[in-house]
């Protein structure tokens, strides 16, 4: 476990600059830029979360469900399902897991967004809002599996859980940072190895761990004809 002191001391230390040159504000920089970079290259099990929200018929477009977008790192999945009972195209309970594309490929095949149906795709719009295509043609609940990022590690928050579980990680991310504003590339990439070799570990567990939930995650199973009566 490493606080947020003890980091600012590693980083001070490894570096061999003082506070002159790496400030208070420099430093948190630092750290922020680093963990940023861990969330959006590996989605943590442990801050895998779920929200859901109900659809308007005719409206394509859902308001992020649940959280404010800040505490969003990025979307895993979006479902729809019927809570109860048949609706519109789906049976009672049926799940739709939804393809992810961009704004371009939503409005060219969604061009007619009167035109309403059980959707297939989704596109992020901007930082409160999904886009959905085809326009829902009936009140469906949608689910959305989204890693939130915590709160950063600093000065009054002095322990998350990266700076705990994965104190080397963290700490060779922000020397990353730190020795790419101190323009030394030699060390650039002697760090970027180091973090890369307790990465790729790190989400091979995840990867691992998330195989008995895979439906939770959007992976499409093929039924297999089964040779027996």
């Amino acid at each position: 476990m490493t606080t947020y002191s003890e980091l600012v001391t590693q980083i001070k230390d490894y570096t061999e600059t003082d506070s002159n040159v790496l400030t208070s504000t420099i430093i948190n920089d630092f750290i922020e830029h680093a963990e940023s970079k861990i969330f959006r290259q590996i989605d943590l099990d442990v801050f895998r979360k779920y929200r859901t929200a109900t659809l308007t018929s005719g409206d394509a477009f859902v308001a992020m469900p649940g959280n404010t977008p800040s505490s969003f790192s990025y979307i895993r999945s979006v479902n729809i399902f019927s809570p109860s009972g048949s609706l519109g195209g789906l049976t009672d309970n049926a799940r739709v897991f939804l393809e992810k594309r961009d704004q371009t490929f939503i409005n060219e095949y969604n061009a007619n967004r009167t035109s309403t149906a059980v959707p297939k795709y989704y596109a992020n719009w901007d930082n409160d809002t999904i886009i959905l295509a085809p326009t829902p043609n009936a009140a469906y609940t949608i689910e959305l599996a989204y890693i939130a990022q915590e709160t950063g590690l600093s000065s009054s928050n002095t322990t998350t859980w990266v700076s705990t579980n994965a104190p080397q990680l963290l700490l060779y991310a922000c020397l990353v940072e730190a020795f790419k504003f101190l323009k030394n590339p030699e060390m650039v990439g002697m760090y970027s190895q180091s973090y890369q070799e307790i990465l790729t570990p790190l989400a091979a567990e995840q990867i691992g761990r998330r195989r008995r939930e895979e439906y939770k995650d959007g992976v499409v199973r093929i039924p297999i004809p089964s040779g027996n009566p």
